[in-house]
């Protein structure tokens, strides 16, 4: 079954082609990052009108590049939710368009599954079960993965998830948008020992998130401290210190909790090196196994929504045309394969 993947949840436009028996076949994708940096963050409504005028063209060549043509195509996959509800609507109203003018079966896929499947694009790939910590933008999340749609939630973010509190502190530090990545490479440059931050909700019991206290606690001290640039680079290096400390603590007690030793981590933060170089002696020192996304599948992509859809149709599972978006959709009220 070959089956072309739509994302438009947010900032970026992700489309690609993949077949049950080849793999992927071709993805691209076109960020809006120049678009919104002016403005510090995603103004909703420029995102939409983006989408809009980029999803044909990347259709297009999506197809061109997996050498393919609508015949070939057997379902349409698109992000349903969550995401801004304006984007999802894009993406949504082109990918039922041409499910109904190809007489093809489509189906919504939720964002979030599409990161926590992910790391099946690689050759290395996860068996089941496992546990997954989904950090993507305005998500964290520690999942217990037993199969495709049977997810147990053991704990998320109450307030800022740490994606958000990486560009919030970046935004702080004067970095550009988006910060996160940027405020990581400045802690490459960045000491120890001359700050320490909390490891916020790691001295009580539980699994969820909170990294809005982090981000203040990071306001106050650059609020405070000179404006040279090796005591940004230091900061930099104590925030991200704290905040991969504090994902470590909440990884290790999760593993705990299910007594598994398979751990995934997706999303956009997943492609920080220093998380992931943490996360791997983690998993090391238990006897564990760790998987990712390739780095190219970390952020927003058509091709993990090309994948998960194409499992749920592959099922007999479909979205019917008359189904709307979902800007706000729970992980754990997927139906079950």
């Amino acid at each position: 079954m070959r089956v072309l993947g739509i994302e438009t949840s947010c900032d970026e436009t992700g489309i690609a082609v993949y077949d049950d028996e080849r793999g992927l076949l071709s993805h691209t994708l076109y960020s809006q990052v120049k678009l919104h940096a002016d403005y510090g963050g995603v103004v909703p409504e420029l995102a939409s009108r983006d989408h809009v005028r980029k999803i044909v063209p990347l259709i297009q060549k999506a197809l061109q590049d997996a050498n393919s043509s609508a015949a070939d195509i057997e379902g349409i996959a698109y992000t349903r939710g969550p995401g801004l509800v304006g984007a999802l609507l894009v993406g949504a109203s082109v990918g039922r368009s041409l499910a109904y003018a190809w007489n093809v079966p489509t189906i919504g896929v939720h964002h979030m599954e599409g990161h926590l499947l992910a790391p099946m694009l690689e050759e290395s790939a996860p068996a089941f079960p496992f546990v997954a910590l989904l950090v993507s933008g305005g998500h964290s999340m520690l999942v217990r993965v037993d199969g495709i749609g049977r997810y147990e939630l053991l704990g998320e973010s109450i307030d800022d998830a740490a994606g958000e509190a990486f560009d919030k502190t970046a935004k702080l530090l004067g970095l550009d948008y988006p910060g996160g990545p940027l405020l990581a490479k400045l802690a490459e440059q960045g000491e120890g020992g001359h700050y320490s931050f909390p490891r916020p909700m790691t001295d009580r019991p539980g699994l969820d998130f909170s990294f809005s206290g982090l981000k203040t606690f990071a306001a106050n001290t650059i609020r405070d401290a000179d404006d040279a640039p090796q005591t940004k680079a230091n900061i930099a290096f104590a925030f991200q210190e704290a905040v991969i400390d504090t994902l470590i603590i909440k990884c290790r007690r999760a593993l705990k909790q299910t007594g598994l030793k398979r751990l995934v981590i997706a999303g956009g933060v997943s492609a920080n090196t220093s998380l992931r170089s943490a996360m791997t002696e983690l998993m090391d020192s238990i006897k564990g196994e760790v998987f990712y996304p390739g780095l190219s599948f970390c952020t927003d992509n058509g091709a993990m929504i090309a994948y998960a859809g194409l499992q749920r149709l592959k099922a007999g599972q479909t979205t019917p045309l008359s189904e709307s978006v979902v800007p706000r959709w729970p992980l754990d009220s997927l139906t079950p394969l």
